[in-house]
């Protein structure tokens, strides 16, 4: 059994890019990282690492490439995701305009768990058609014609090993106790970047045609 390292070297380069760029997903890592702690962040990366698996798992039986296809599908799913992210810009917002003392109280007050994060993070991976697109690109890159059961095994595990890899460290370079107090120092604008961040892609998935 011979893979062509060239070629599996483009596919993984390609993931990386993807997966590592800015976007709601990755920000949300941050922002709780800074937020809340390591754990947290561990968290909800864990969630958006279930996510990504799953649309990998999907893109690799085809089955995600039939969903999209299906206008009405993509349709629905950019809808929900547009609406989750406005609904996340919402909480930012308001993050922001909270004072340091009241949002302090709010956080003693409220503790997420850690299923509720790591749902977060699913279903904010989950409803978000860029993931799916992105995987069907990155298995239309990988396999060929001639591909094997192997080659798809090889670049999925390869990928599940870069998703956990990116996203969680995210989580762990921006827990980090230089980043923390740059959180609790620029917390307000920080919380209003992610919510500009937020909205903007919230926006663009429901105004969106392609």
């Amino acid at each position: 059994m011979s893979f062509d390292l060239h070629h599996l070297a483009l596919v993984f380069t390609a993931y990386i890019i993807a997966a590592a760029s800015p976007g709601p997903s990755n920000m949300r890592i941050m922002g709780v990282a800074m937020h809340q702690g390591r754990q947290s962040a561990l968290m909800i990366a864990a969630g958006v690492v279930s996510g990504s698996l799953f649309w990998g798992s999907m893109a690799a039986t085809g089955v995600s490439a039939i969903l999209a296809q299906y206008a009405q599908a993509l349709i629905i799913l950019k809808i929900f995701g547009g609406l989750y992210l406005l609904f996340l810009a919402f909480k930012a917002g308001k993050s922001a305009m909270t004072s340091d003392e009241k949002q302090g109280r709010s956080l003693d007050a409220v503790k997420a768990s850690g299923f509720s994060l790591y749902r977060r993070g699913l279903l904010m991976h989950l409803t978000n058609p860029k993931a799916l697109l992105g995987w069907i690109a990155t298995m239309t890159l990988g396999l060929g014609p001639g591909a094997t059961p192997a080659t798809v095994a090889v670049i999925l595990a390869g990928c599940a090993i870069l998703s956990v890899t990116i996203f969680c460290g995210y989580a762990l370079v921006f827990s980090t106790a230089p980043m923390v107090r740059m959180y609790r120092h620029a917390r307000r604008w920080i919380e209003g970047t992610l919510a500009l961040v937020f909205s903007a892609a919230g926006m663009k998935l429901l105004l969106s045609r392609a």
